[in-house]
């Protein structure tokens, strides 16, 4: 959750967003994970209810709930559901590819690398390369995009242990 966050907050400076509310979103999007074990039919609507009793923003409350479309049932339709599904997902693909890397440092992972990666469909299986490439929605290119997300998560290096 916290490469979450902070891929969030470099998409919220980059595209004239609120930080703190986009990075909030990051950091919590997952909450219910203990409570659901990420169970795609409920995954999501627990944390809506975890987080409804703190009367948060709206707008956090809707993008956590979209991240799992299955769960809901519906498509996606804003930036900042669109933000969270593709931030969220390109963790685990960034992730992945830190690891195969023979210092295990996200300081040494090329965007190229993570790019090469998107078209291994075997590699990192369950990383959905269909919400990654909802980045395009919000108006960034799948090139950027990545490195905005390496970047991001460079930023936190010490903290996610890569």
């Amino acid at each position: 959750m916290l490469a979450t966050e902070a891929i969030m907050r470099h998409l919220a400076r980059h595209l004239g967003e609120d930080e703190e509310l986009w990075g909030l979103t990051g950091l919590l999007h997952d909450i219910d994970v203990d409570f659901t074990g990420a169970d795609p039919k409920v995954h999501a609507l627990k944390a809506e209810e975890l987080l409804g009793e703190f009367d948060p923003d709206p707008e956090l409350i809707d993008a956590i709930r979209m991240h799992n479309d299955e769960a809901t049932g519906l498509a996606r339709s804003t930036r900042f559901q669109h933000a969270l599904a593709a931030g969220e997902t390109i963790t685990g693909l960034i992730y992945a590819t830190t690891l195969v890397y023979p210092d295990k440092k996200i300081e040494s992972v090329k965007y190229k690398s993570v790019r090469k990666r998107m078209k291994e469909k075997a590699f990192a299986a369950s990383v959905n390369r269909d919400h990654i490439l909802e980045c395009e929605k919000i108006g960034i290119p799948l090139d950027e995009f990545i490195q905005l997300s390496v970047d991001a998560m460079r930023g936190i290096s010490e903290e996610i242990g890569l």
